[in-house]
């Protein structure tokens, strides 16, 4: 595409989007968004023995890949304007006659058909991977790939059955609202980590689980809600910076926002303090630069890619790991091992190597989309065809739970 084509482009998007939309929101979804697909693609690697393509993660060896993932993990600023949009969503739906049970059931229909799409073709897919030759041990490390971001979309679903709760804390609560969800993980995270940490049951960490996803949905709803102004933005900021670098320095939380083999804590599965800490801080820089945002975006050739983007949000988030698992995949059945691509991901190397492969994985999860995203809307399909992909997703659920 020429530049001049681009630009008109760029214009006539920017012409039909309506005065009042919140162009920042849109910004940082897209954000949020797009440190998903970098994150994995940059923090998973791939290895090749005996033929068998195998997960491995840089961070095991690599410990300056740590830092890297506090600007990739968005997890706080995706739930931060989740939780802004769910309730901005459920108003404009009150206001047109719908009640609340209708609200959440379209939700979960849009969440829930790309979900339900990429499961159903993976269900095709491995069966026909292996019938072409492709060792198994492969093809479970593939179905490894896809599911690890899909369990976030679970996740989000029951926050967003929660927003009416979540409505009525901030109406309540006000800014304070998510104060007792950090408290909530601080005290779990005491107990299992504290001096009478043996004492404690295994399933202890898994009270973690909501309150400490639902920290910045919760703290979206009350922005949304308007409880939330500039020096409550600079509190977020300051304070949860602080207590980052507290947890850090002085309790010896892992560095790393995402697990990493060999070591026995890990911060996200469950949320441990460290992530709220981190999302605290940047939500509290995502509520400062709203506006910024928002004036930057004006200009159309910054608009255009955000409006991209958020119009294939589910496709690049169902999608992106089948993205980078085709190619290496392609590579490993050429022949010999690809630097960066199924490669140790130990050293410097692997990291350029990996760099000069990110634009291929951006092009291959273009071309998927192209098809995928037709999961998105309302399927155009027969009753028998519906329930047919029902079940291949089903199918694969299964196959997910016995090798995940």
């Amino acid at each position: 595409m020429s530049v001049d084509r681009l630009r008109s482009s760029a214009a006539r998007v920017a012409a039909r989007t309506p005065a009042d939309r919140d162009r920042a929101l849109d910004g940082l979804r897209a954000l949020a968004l797009l440190a998903v697909p970098v994150g994995h693609w940059l923090l998973g690697g791939l290895t090749l023995g005996g033929g068998v393509l195998h997960n491995a993660s840089p961070l095991a060896s690599l410990g300056f890949f740590a830092p890297l993932s506090w600007g990739l993990q968005l997890l706080g600023v995706f739930f931060l304007v989740g939780g802004y949009s769910s309730v901005r969503s459920l108003e404009r739906a009150r206001a047109r006659g719908a009640g609340t049970l209708d609200w959440l059931r379209g939700r979960t229909v849009r969440l829930l058909r790309p979900v339900l799409g990429v499961a159903a073709v993976w269900a095709v897919l491995i069966p026909l991977l292996e019938l072409l030759g492709v060792p198994q041990g492969t093809v479970r490390t593939g179905t490894v790939l896809v599911v690890q971001p899909l369990w976030y979309i679970g996740v989000y679903l029951g926050l967003t059955t929660l927003t009416p709760y979540c409505v009525a804390a901030g109406r309540r609560l006000g800014g304070w609202a998510a104060a007792p969800l950090l408290g909530t993980v601080a005290l779990v995270d005491l107990l299992r980590y504290g001096p009478w940490a043996e004492a404690m049951p295994s399933w202890l960490a898994l009270v973690n689980l909501v309150p400490g996803w639902m920290f910045g949905y919760q703290l979206g709803v009350s922005w949304a809600q308007g409880r939330i102004g500039r020096a409550g933005a600079r509190t977020l900021l300051l304070g949860g910076g602080a207590l980052f670098v507290v947890l850090l320095l002085v309790f010896h939380y892992p560095a790393s926002m995402v697990g990493v083999p060999g070591q026995e804590r890990t911060n996200s599965h469950p949320p441990s303090l460290l992530v709220l800490a981190l999302a605290a801080l940047q939500c509290g820089a995502a509520m400062l630069l709203r506006e910024r945002i928002a004036r930057l975006l004006r200009r159309p050739l910054l608009w255009l890619p955000v409006v991209v983007v958020n119009l294939s949000a589910m496709t690049i988030f169902c999608w992106h790991q089948t993205a980078m698992y085709s190619v290496a995949l392609t590579a490993s059945r050429l022949g010999g091992a690809v630097p960066g691509l199924t490669t140790a991901p130990d050293s410097a190397g692997w990291v350029l190597a990996r760099l000069a492969w990110l634009p291929l994985f951006g092009l291959v999860l273009a071309a998927i989309g192209r098809y995928a995203r037709r999961f998105d809307g309302p399927w155009g399909l027969r009753g028998p065809v519906r329930a047919a992909a029902g079940a291949a997703a089903a199918l694969f659920a299964v196959y997910a739970l016995g090798v995940v």
